[in-house]
């Protein structure tokens, strides 16, 4: 059946398959799979074993007879988003084995699998296929280390190439082997709401639009939108940022065309894990030039006076930033058809850090406080945790939101702020404790939540670090009391017992940021003395700045007492490994490996500045490869740097801090990467791909 979309004075047809498949959660007993589509079907799965013949590039599939549950939410008029549970019906899935899955769409028109839309053809350029095999694979590892891709930070337009396409040329690689990347963790900003790119966003809000149909109507949320400028500037690109800031109270300074509406956060999703929509644009002449979006009234400027100076400016700035954006955007657009790839073939697990809700999120007490204040705040991050949840943490640990299907549902299907459903809605996204999960890799993966787990103090102390005070460094515990509780009850419920292996997932590093701040401060700064333009802007949300959470995070995970404890985190625009050894007062001791891999698409250091801190960050790097750094930490949670010697006998504890190399010549990378987490045999070794 072919349904016509009206869309301006033509029709078009929305495309069947909008995002996915994309593998999720897999263990022997289970494995799920996601996918968005445009319409209802009844989705079930199959699933078989792969040999490889004698010949080369031939196959032979058995089939496994399993069981199907799909759980679907619609989300819209035109979105359905559903879980797809497949399951053997006696025992287990066998394990370190290749396994294929194929998906049946029925209605009563028939049946459609995913070769119905050119995906298993080996010969089309966008299958999902790998070589010859007839369908995507993954593998569900048993005694055998995993070997994870791991990264951060992919926002759209980010400059430089999108490093996800990498990972699916090393896939390709070793597609038959037990060796290739069996798991990928996404540790945060998988989409930017709050920074999104000029050329697709009116695109992306029409799309929602017609995607959810009856959209929320965000003036009954805060009647100020109904006023101009206001009413025409939420529909316009640039429109946005005053409203965020005052009606929304968030902190972004990129928030010209933050995300606001459900269906906003949906369609930025698919656009950022699927071509679908990239095509249909195409095909409906949607992509405009800047001069076309300005004629058409679409662009919102500050200076209305087209005749005054003020305005040209304007003009021309906004101009070369849309012009920026189209380039960066074409260099997303060519590597859309291998990240679909990936993540059909890799079970994938997903943490959400600020820029998946908003930038700065959470960021203090105070933050929190007046965002939940304001109608439209609150509103618009719950519709950033539901849309996270349909698209990313539902997949995690399904079991842990049996509750939640319902209470969207019942949302989804009026879409009516101010009422019954939307204050439950409301309630039950800020009040979840339970985002973190586990994930059934070897070793075993714990996922921590250090966004909405935070615990604040009224009056934050100045931290001592370096055996430097600086007064603005305030950061809250990322990690409270009442979160390392639950996620100690979370790991232990997932079977995982002391002096066994043990990955953490942290958003933001343990170790390792220092090395970039201390730049910025030491090195770049000074600059602003003689005028010139400096971009100062950096992330002071790490662990080390506030000195008794980190304590926490280091007595934590001696008392789970693993076997080996490595850290894996993204965040910061950078790559980097250490490996720390920390002796407590009372003589415990403990070995952290910590591998930290971003931005996938964002790289940070660019232009002259960005050439003059990499070059001024390789010499500091060099001056700490294979040279130890010692620290420890008093009564008072201050941390000091101090040379081993002077160590106090009254430390609540000491680490001797050694950097990696990460390739020939540096400890550090900075251009876009991902990392893939091996077992070295005498330890944990990570890769940095560029």
């Amino acid at each position: 059946m072919v349904i016509d979309y009206e869309w301006g004075d033509g029709f078009m047809e929305l495309p069947t398959i909008l995002c996915g498949p994309i593998v999720r959660r897999v263990d022997p007993g289970q494995a799920f799979i996601w996918i968005a589509l445009s319409k209802p079907y009844d989705i079930r799965a199959e699933l078989f074993k792969i040999k490889q013949d004698k010949e080369p590039q031939c196959f032979h599939y058995m089939r496994l007879a399993c069981e199907t549950e799909t759980k679907t939410v619609q989300a819209g008029k035109n979105l359905y988003i559903s879980l797809i549970n497949v399951y053997p019906q006696t025992g287990s899935f066998p394990t370190n084995k290749l396994l294929g899955y194929n998906l049946l769409f029925d209605n009563s028109n028939g049946t459609l699998d995913l070769g119905s839309f050119d995906l298993l053809s080996p010969t089309h350029p966008h299958s999902i296929v790998y070589e010859n095999l007839a369908y995507p694979t993954f593998y569900i590892n048993e005694g055998n280390s995993s070997n994870i891709l791991y990264g951060s930070c992919r926002k759209l337009h980010g400059v430089g190439a999108d490093v996800l396409s990498e990972a699916d040329k090393i896939i390709a690689s070793s597609f038959m082997n037990t060796d290739r990347p069996s798991s990928l963790f996404l540790m945060g900003d998988q989409i930017y709401a709050d920074d999104v790119a000029d050329p697709i966003f009116s695109i992306i809000t029409r799309f929602g639009k017609e995607l959810v149909g009856q959209e929320e109507d965000l003036c009954t949320v805060d009647p100020r939108l109904k006023e101009e400028p206001f009413r025409q500037g939420l529909q316009q690109i640039n429109g946005r940022q005053y409203i965020t800031e005052q009606f929304c109270k968030f902190t972004s300074r990129k928030a010209a065309n933050h995300l606001l509406s459900f269906s906003d956060y949906a369609a930025m999703y698919m656009f950022s894990w699927s071509p679908s929509l990239w095509e249909l644009a195409y095909k409906e002449g949607m992509f405009e030039t800047f001069q076309e979006a300005a004629h058409k009234n679409e662009v919102y400027f500050v200076f209305k006076d087209c005749q005054s100076k003020e305005h040209e400016t304007e003009y021309r700035q906004l101009q070369d930033r849309y012009q920026k954006q189209e380039k960066e955007l074409a260099n997303l657009e060519e590597a859309l058809y291998a990240v679909r790839r990936v993540l059909a073939n890799t079970p994938t697990y997903m943490m959400f850090d600020d820029h998946d809700i908003t930038d700065d999120w959470n960021l203090t007490q105070d933050w929190k406080t007046s965002v939940w204040n304001a109608p439209l705040g609150r509103h618009v991050i719950s519709n950033g945790l539901a849309s996270y949840w349909l698209f990313q943490g539902w997949g995690n640990e399904p079991a842990t939101f049996t509750h939640f299907g319902q209470t969207m549902q019942t949302y989804f299907d009026s879409f009516q702020p101010g009422s019954l459903s939307h204050s439950n809605w409301v309630q039950a996204l800020w009040n979840y404790d339970s985002w973190h999960f586990t994930a059934p890799t070897a070793p075993k993966a714990v996922f921590l939540d250090t966004r909405t787990q935070r615990g604040y103090v009224n009056k934050p102390k100045p931290v001592k670090v370096c055996k430097r005070i600086d007064e603005e460094r305030y950061s809250p515990n990322l990690l409270s009391q009442e979160g390392w509780n639950r996620l100690s009850t979370k790991l232990t419920a997932s079977g995982w017992n002391q002096g066994e292996p043990l990955i953490l997932v942290s958003p933001a590093p343990l170790y390792g940021i220092g090395l970039i701040e201390n730049f910025l401060h030491d090195y770049m700064l000074p600059l602003r003395a003689f005028g010139l333009p400096v971009q100062s802007d950096f992330d002071l949300e790490a662990w080390k700045y506030n000195g008794k959470g980190f304590s926490d995070f280091l007595h934590q995970v001696s008392a789970w007492s693993p076997s080996d404890c490595i850290i894996l985190s993204g965040d910061v625009h950078s790559a980097s490994s250490v490996t720390s050894d920390v002796t407590f007062s009372d003589g415990r001791t403990l070995t952290i490996h910590q591998f930290t891999s971003s931005p996938i698409k964002n790289m940070s250091y660019t232009g002259i500045w960005g050439a003059i801190m990499k070059f001024i960050i390789g010499l500091n790097a060099r001056k700490r490869t294979d040279r130890t750094i010692y620290r420890y930490c008093d009564h008072q949670f201050n941390l000091f740097q101090e040379e081993q010697s002077s160590t106090p006998s009254d430390y609540v504890w000491k680490e001797s801090i050694r950097y990696r190399r990460i390739n020939d010549s540096s400890i550090i990378e900075t251009k876009n990467n991902i990392g893939l987490l091996t077992d070295g045999g005498t330890g944990p070794l990570s890769r940095i791909i560029v």
